[in-house]
């Protein structure tokens, strides 16, 4: 086994519900797994499934080669995969609500831990001005924004680097990319969790010609 994503809902108690919103016929989850399994790169797709949502995830997944692993904490749900993993195995976390990753980030993402790196993580310039405040709310200074990026996901470890991650924290993900690789993020790649956002994810889905999609 050489490569294996985890699709995590990890970041709030509502991601979970989030995922099984429908897009285009389909949960959001749905998407982000069939672009995942598309990506000739990755060997095993493995959705992290909140006990609550194990049945729903199941249901939304049923069809697809992806194995739906029930755990309170993503260090759970490898454990139970882990020796199916080659030493040199890389190791995607993939947020579930972003669900229209282009496959040329993943595959970035893979290559740039291939090429050596122990994490890597997609970014984009950071766009909007960025202001810092006191505790009263006045703003007492512009952050220079040449060095801020936004962080998307997949994050891709070594298998060592996920190792020690999982050392650290039970859901490793965004928080333990310091000193990572970067490569280029895409506009497409955002986390659909509004209104707004599922409006976009909607025009995506009805557009069907987006280049190379996740």
């Amino acid at each position: 086994m050489h490569s294996v994503a985890f699709v995590t809902v990890a970041h709030r108690p509502a991601d979970s519900e989030l995922a099984l919103t429908a897009v285009g016929g389909a949960a959001l989850l749905t998407h982000t797994v069939r672009g995942l399994l598309g990506t000739p790169e990755i060997d095993l797709v493995v959705a992290a499934a909140p006990e609550r949502c194990a049945k729903s995830f199941s249901e939304a997944l049923h069809g697809l080669a992806c194995r739906v692993v029930p755990g309170a904490s993503l260090r759970q749900v490898f454990a139970a995969v882990e020796p199916l993993l080659s030493p040199d195995a890389v190791v995607l976390v993939h947020d579930a609500l972003r669900a229209f990753t282009p496959q040329r980030t993943v595959r970035q993402v893979l290559a740039a831990v291939r090429d050596g790196a122990p994490v890597a993580v997609p970014v984009l310039p950071m766009s909007d001005t960025v202001k810092t405040t006191d505790e009263s709310g006045i703003v007492t200074a512009t952050v220079d924004r040449d060095g801020l990026r936004s962080a998307q996901t997949p994050v891709g470890f070594s298998l060592p680097a996920f190792r020690s991650a999982l050392a650290d924290s039970a859901d490793p993900g965004l928080a333990d990319t310091a000193g990572a690789a970067t490569v280029p993020g895409d506009p497409d790649a955002m986390r659909v969790a509004s209104a707004f956002e599922l409006t976009l994810a909607e025009a995506l889905v009805a557009g069907g010609d987006r280049e190379d999609p996740l």
